[in-house]
């Protein structure tokens, strides 16, 4: 079994299996935290373990390419790009807090499963910490991750723009924020995306 996964291994470029690798372990360390043994991933990823030496120079390597990934934007920037423009300015909000809680929850396990376990990504001896602006392996960093966010947020009050009190931009950098902030210990239930959406356009006057 073990000669039939390492002749796979030469198949994939060295940087396609990182991917591949950091994917199947995102789950597990949301799951299990830094406990989570290599071993673990590499059986769940039907590799050899020293596969993943030959990427990684060493766990907290991958578990820092593991937060890198989580904290990337290009899977919310997608669904706020596929949101229906044709659809009331409320329905397309209440789809973009949908999708942005959706990828801060994905964050914050991956995060919280970490330090919880006492992991430290980024703080590895010898390690250094990105740029600011800048994300590992040339990734998007915090800022820019922000900006795209919010520029995908500015095209959905586009449409509204004559009828808006500020300009798009404002609003979505706004909007951001409030969304941010209600992330945190608002509780999560559904009604709560169609009640911030429906404050933020109408406000809290009857």
């Amino acid at each position: 079994m073990e000669t039939t996964d390492r002749r796979r291994a030469p198949g994939m470029s060295p940087e396609r299996r990182r991917e591949m690798i950091v994917a199947v372990a995102l789950p597990l360390i949301a799951e299990r935290g830094a406990t989570v043994t290599t071993g673990q991933i590499a059986r769940a990823a039907g590799i050899g373990e020293a596969t993943i030496f030959r990427v990684f120079a060493d766990k907290d390597e991958l578990f820092d390419a593991c937060m890198a990934e989580a904290l990337r934007p290009d899977h919310v920037l997608e669904q706020l790009a596929a949101i229906p423009l044709e659809q009331p300015l409320t329905g397309r909000l209440v789809d973009a807090v949908d999708a942005m809680r959706a990828h801060l929850a994905r964050i914050g396990s991956v995060a919280g499963a970490l330090h919880a376990s006492g992991h430290r990504s980024g703080d590895r001896p010898g390690g250094g910490r990105p740029a600011p602006g800048e994300g590992a392996a040339g990734r998007p960093g915090r800022e820019d991750s922000f900006a795209r966010s919010r520029a995908a947020l500015a095209e959905l009050f586009e449409p509204d723009r004559e009828s808006l009190r500020l300009p798009p931009e404002r609003l979505a950098s706004l909007f951001q924020a409030i969304v941010f902030a209600g992330a945190r210990g608002t509780g999560d239930g559904p009604e709560l995306s169609s009640d911030l959406v429906d404050v933020f356009v109408h406000g809290a006057l009857t």
